[in-house]
């Protein structure tokens, strides 16, 4: 059984940083796209950053330049940087994976979330 495990999150000042980590542990072939989302109170989950197995990365316009998304192939783990947090950012982030996985293919899975809260 895949599980993605999120850690990380917790409450940062404005223009503070976090780094928050996923791990994904359970039988599978491959993970071609590896991402994180966010949700906010009485918002829409929306994806926040992308990376591809090759590295390719994609930015949500609003985190841009205050976000890195990495990933670690042998040890199966996706890292987001978040630096000058703003209150905006406060929202509860999930980690996403897509995974090859055997005898169902591919298919899309969730972490729990991890709560991030940006206030002074």
């Amino acid at each position: 059984q895949v599980q993605l495990v999120e850690s990380g999150g917790g409450l940062v000042q404005p223009g503070g940083s976090l780094r928050l980590s996923c791990a994904v542990s359970g039988r599978f072939f491959t993970i071609p796209t590896m991402a994180w989302y966010r949700q906010a109170p009485g918002k829409q989950r929306e994806l926040v950053a992308t990376i591809a197995q090759g590295g390719n990365t994609n930015y949500v316009d609003s985190v841009k330049g205050r976000v890195t998304i990495s990933r670690d192939n042998t040890k199966n783990t996706v890292v987001l940087q978040m630096n000058s947090l703003k209150p905006e950012d406060t929202a509860v982030y999930y980690c996403n994976a897509d995974l090859v996985v055997p005898f169902k293919g591919r298919g899309n899975y969730w972490g729990q979330g991890t709560q991030v809260t940006v206030s002074s």
